[in-house]
């Protein structure tokens, strides 16, 4: 799972902004694929807006304010946790993380406010773009999976509300390691799961620095950067960037 921190600030604005992506329609015939697999993180098919927007409907003129400070210490929390060895999962870590925001952003969250901000993240939508585009890549005989911070159950109950949950071959959870990625472990679970090498699995980033643990890690990698954000400076570059998932498809199955 994954955002960056300036990511994160434009996806906060544009949830307000109540834009919408138009849905792409792709080609049915099947095509030859560049790889034998692809690999999702989470956020270039679920659609996090919709959070960012709870907040700012439940605090007006703070919602921003408290999802800045909020999904920052999500990322902290987890990857603090994973170094000292004292593993939570994503909701739990979530969860703490929330509480904090709420002390540094000096907001009153009541309880049953608390519980619609978790629930959310149990309820995530795909993006406009996700069906058709996963519908697309499966017609051309490519292995699909995920490989996410997030819980299992939450991506499996996020693929059977979009129905798309028999596209997918696998559902990867860093949950099993008792990780998260960019942890080099974290990105070997899908080799192992998959038995391909992985040279032959492309990787799909939603933020900037998944593309570097990726790349770091030896897979190809193609940066969804849906949110436009600039590139971060450690060191790799994704292997080809799009803004959507129908510059995904032009890039894996081309012709």
């Amino acid at each position: 799972m994954s955002w960056d921190r300036r990511t994160f600030l434009k996806l906060t604005a544009g949830s307000m902004m109540a834009s919408v992506l138009p849905t792409v329609s792709f080609a049915s015939e099947p095509r030859s694929a560049k790889y034998k697999a692809v690999v999702f993180d989470a956020f270039p098919i679920f659609d996090p807006r919709p959070i960012a927007a709870l907040a700012e409907s439940l605090f007006p003129g703070d919602g921003r304010t408290l999802m800045n400070a909020w999904r920052v210490r999500q990322f902290e929390y987890q990857w603090l946790r994973a170094l000292g060895g004292q593993y939570v999962n994503f909701l739990q870590a979530t969860h703490d993380s929330l509480i904090f925001a709420a002390k540094e952003t000096k907001l009153d969250i009541a309880s049953a406010q608390r519980e619609q901000l978790m629930a959310a993240w149990s309820n995530l939508q795909v993006w406009p773009d996700a069906a058709d585009a996963v519908k697309a890549l499966h017609a051309a005989g490519v292995r699909l999976s995920f490989l996410s911070n997030m819980t299992s159950r939450m991506l499996n109950d996020g693929l059977k509300q979009a129905k798309l949950d028999g596209m997918f071959e696998a559902v990867i959870s860093t949950d099993s390691i008792r990780s998260y990625k960019p942890d080099p472990k974290a990105y070997q679970l899908g080799v192992d799961t998959l038995r391909l090498p992985k040279e032959e699995i492309l990787f799909v980033a939603f933020a900037g620095w998944d593309v570097a643990g990726s790349k770091w890690f030896g897979y190809p990698t193609f940066w969804l950067n849906r949110m436009n954000a600039p590139a971060e400076e450690l060191g790799v570059a994704a292997d080809a960037v799009g803004t959507d998932l129908a510059a995904l498809l032009r890039f894996v199955v081309p012709g």
